[in-house]
């Protein structure tokens, strides 16, 4: 195969953050949210410069070692070769290391715009080949998923291969995110699940992560049961004991609240009449944030400036 060729303009690419397990699904579910990274990527006639504005501006390396560049190079790898060089700028709006998705919101921008800058770049990689790749990069594909497709995703592995289906979530769902102050690494929420759990709790987090997919699509006054986990949160309550008593405190009033992906942000799936309300019973230490659901996932927009909408 030929190698590819690029294209001269620079390309803009919008990815959301994304929370995922919401509670009893866990690896399996996403939430795609209206919040939003923006990468501008061009490709250049030699070297690496990359400008980074927002979240992590002062400790993600301007290197190879990005996650957003090493996701562009394995794509580039993919699409038939290398660009010789590259421009990238980044306005980025995701928190790092609170369960919202950034690292799969890198990856994801990678990958959408390695295959736009590329000519003819949908057909050497589709949607599909798009999701494998993403997952294969993440690791697993919940967030990727939902950050890709946009809306209420189920996720799954077949034969070795990463599959996902979209769903349209209700309209009445607004969600509230409460951003604690420290991070909390992936890998450390991991370390603290247990090899085995008893049976009774892997089939009581079977049922109500169906009941779920019927509460958040179409019958949201379901929410507080469906939310209910006994799979992972408890077992990774002592890394974040405040995301966790928030968590109760939420639901001990009625409000369908899970940890957001491996934490510490805490998700409350509220509605019009509460999420006001919601936004403000967190108390000191937390940003509140309301937020809309994103329909859209990753997109490539017209071109802008990286800080504009």
């Amino acid at each position: 195969m030929a190698g590819p060729a690029f294209r001269a303009a620079a390309v803009r690419v919008r990815v959301p953050a994304t929370s995922a397990n919401l509670g009893p699904g866990f690896d399996a579910l996403g939430l795609s949210l209206a919040l939003y990274d923006d990468v501008v990527v061009r490709v250049a006639d030699s070297g690496l410069h990359i400008d980074i504005a927002g979240e992590g501006s002062e400790t993600l390396p301007r290197d190879e070692n990005h996650l957003l560049v090493r996701s562009l190079r394995t794509a580039f790898d993919l699409l038939g070769g290398q660009p010789r060089g590259l421009e990238i700028v980044c306005a980025n709006r995701i928190p790092h290391g609170r369960g919202l998705g950034s690292s799969s919101a890198a990856i994801c921008a990678g990958i959408v715009a390695a295959r736009a800058v590329t000519i003819g770049g949908d057909s050497r990689l589709d949607d599909e080949a798009l999701l494998e790749l993403a997952t294969e990069i993440e690791g697993h594909p919940d967030n990727v998923a939902a950050c890709l497709l946009g809306g209420f995703t189920l996720s799954w592995m077949e034969a070795g291969a990463a599959r996902a289906i979209r769903m349209e979530p209700a309209g009445s769902v607004v969600p509230v995110v409460f951003v604690p102050g420290n991070a909390v690494l992936t890998e450390t929420a991991r370390g603290l699940l247990p090899r085995t759990v008893p049976h009774v709790d892997a089939a009581a987090n079977a049922g109500r992560a169906a009941l779920l997919v019927e509460a958040l699509t179409r019958r949201p006054e379901l929410l507080l049961p469906a939310t209910e986990d006994r799979l992972h949160q408890d077992y990774r309550a002592p890394a974040m004991p405040e995301s966790a008593a928030l968590v109760e405190r939420l639901r001990a009033d009625g409000i369908p609240a899970v940890i957001s992906g491996a934490g510490p942000t805490v998700l409350a799936l509220a509605d019009e009449a509460t999420a006001d309300k919601v936004s403000r019973l967190a108390g000191d230490g937390w940003a509140a944030n309301r937020l809309g659901l994103d329909a859209r996932g990753a997109s490539v927009l017209p071109l802008a400036a990286p800080g504009e909408s």
